[in-house]
């Protein structure tokens, strides 16, 4: 097979149209890309049958769900620069087989541990493919307006993966057996491995004779980074002054700090201090996470009061997020056609103070006898409609003025970002409204007090949205829209930049603590 090195030249305007075969390259990397996002709702479908099956106890079943996303959070730019450096299809086909492996692995567990080691190794082999995946969509599409459209489909089913996991567990842990939640995963596998290797060229980043893999940096990225995402996580359910939170918390952080000192004396660091040099960039980056903390407790609490107080089923709660999946695509969509015409910097401050009269409206609209049309929807349609228009904005935003260099870079603080607020949103919101429950227990009607917390931490979480606006507001730059003067450095910002985060589905969130590990 040929190997192409893409550098700017290259893919300013070396292959017009690019591969004849590349729309069939995409249909299987859209196929894989589909099948990562199942796997993260899927399987909280059917956490109830496996605990069942294998005896895990709530604490260790919540790890089924948390290991796969610790690991494709602290691994992901780690695996990006991986895939730049010794070539993106290479990488990509060793993450997809390591995941088909692990789901093979998952499905035939026999105990609690095996399950979650394959869940960890899953949660790996994402954080290879999914960055590969994408630079390899901006190596096939060198036409701008198809790889816009490329992007597009990609992104497009990978929002539809997630929504489709959680009905997609409902029917198969019903009707066959909850180890085919894994299962399922194979025919995509053995799909991407057969027809990836035919369908399109190896390609890796140019780079200069004698430039590595800054070593020391990657690892104390990913070490510092999984260390505070799993203090973060452990904070769900343990107090913030235990040495269950606080070692790994503060164990990570030093390994950043360490980081930050080591990339300042290297030549080549993984992670060139002077991108934090800049402020709309930074800006961007902390309001996502801020978006991101927000929209996990709305899934988490969410979750919990169609459960536990309209007492739906979990197939019921799965086809009940279809409408936020499909406002959230609408939000994007017009967001998107808006920002050359409007500028970003209007549209964000729009998107998260509308988001945050969204989630007031679904707090309100949550009630011990509230029905769906009435109660839950109009929150959770105008909530999802606003939080999808800010998302491909912050994406933009956190790319301003980066060189084709730091895109890879960029995406990945981006995404760690994300990692962070989901994780901030359930060791300090979430617990508002479990806190709130406990303590009211016993002063009537349970239902009404759970409504009554669950709405509490809903109006926190508005608060979040509301701050973001206003950091927006005077900290946020102009950023722009359009395409770069330099195409060629356009191309090299998607060729380079890995995938976002996958995390970001209600399923996900309601298993990372053994409170929602029950629901």
């Amino acid at each position: 097979m040929s190997t192409v090195s893409t550098n700017s030249q290259e893919q300013a305007g070396g292959h017009s149209g690019g591969s004849p075969l590349r729309w069939k390259a995409l249909a299987v990397l859209t196929a894989v890309q589909f099948m990562l996002m199942l796997d993260v709702t899927v399987v909280n479908i059917a956490l109830p049958n496996i605990q069942d099956d294998l005896g895990f106890t709530t604490e260790g079943l919540a790890w089924v769900v948390n290991g796969y996303l610790l690991m494709a959070a602290g691994f992901l730019l780690l695996g990006g620069r991986v895939a730049d450096l010794l070539g993106r299809r290479k990488i990509f086909v060793a993450g997809v087989l390591l995941f088909g492996v692990s789901s093979v692995m998952c499905g035939a567990a026999n105990t609690p541990g095996l399950l979650v080691a394959g869940r960890f190794l899953q949660g790996f082999g994402e954080a290879l493919a999914a960055p590969a995946a994408l630079g390899l969509i901006a190596v096939l599409f060198t036409d701008g307006k198809e790889r816009a459209k490329a992007l597009g489909i990609w992104g497009g089913l990978s929002a539809l993966g997630g929504a489709v996991g959680s009905v997609a567990g409902g029917l198969v842990t019903d009707f066959i057996d909850w180890r085919w939640v894994f299962y399922i995963n194979i025919p995509v596998v053995v799909l991407a491995l057969l027809a990836i290797p035919r369908l399109m060229p190896e390609s890796r980043m140019a780079r200069r004779e004698g430039q590595r893999l800054d070593a020391v940096g990657a690892f104390g990225t990913t070490v510092g980074l999984v260390g505070v995402v799993y203090g973060l996580l452990k904070a769900t359910d343990h107090a913030w002054g235990s040495s269950t939170v606080l070692l790994p918390l503060l164990g990570g952080i030093a390994a950043l700090a360490f980081t930050i000192v080591w990339e300042a004396r290297v030549p080549d660091p993984m992670i060139p201090l002077k991108f934090f040099k800049n402020r709309t960039r930074v800006t961007s980056n902390v309001i996502s996470m801020m978006s991101f903390a927000s929209f996990y407790t709305y899934a988490f609490v969410a979750t919990l009061y169609l459960q536990h107080v309209l007492d739906y089923s979990p197939m019921e709660t799965g086809l009940a997020y279809i409408p936020l999946t499909v406002a959230t695509g609408v939000g994007m969509g017009l967001s998107t056609a808006l920002a050359p015409r409007v500028g970003v910097k209007p549209l964000v401050i729009i998107a998260f103070f509308g988001a945050a009269v969204g989630q007031v409206i679904a707090a309100n609209g949550f009630g011990p006898d509230a029905t769906y049309t009435g109660g839950v929807m109009p929150g959770l349609v105008f909530f999802a409609f606003f939080n999808g228009m800010g998302f491909p904005l912050l994406i933009n935003g956190g790319l301003h003025e980066v060189s084709g260099q730091e895109a890879g870079l960029a995406s990945g603080v981006q995404t760690s970002m994300q990692q962070i607020g989901a994780a901030l949103g359930l060791a300090i919101l979430v617990p508002i409204a479990l806190r709130y429950v406990t303590d009211h227990a016993g002063e009537g009607n349970l239902a009404a007090v759970a409504s009554d917390g669950y709405a509490l931490a809903l109006y926190f979480a508005a608060g979040v949205l509301a701050a973001a606006g206003v950091i927006a507001l005077f900290l946020l730059g102009k950023v722009s829209a359009e395409k770069r003067d330099a195409h060629a450095e356009a191309a090299e910002v998607l060729a380079e930049a890995p995938a976002p985060a996958t995390a970001t589905s209600a399923g996900a969130a309601q298993a990372s603590s053994p409170e929602a590990a029950k629901a």
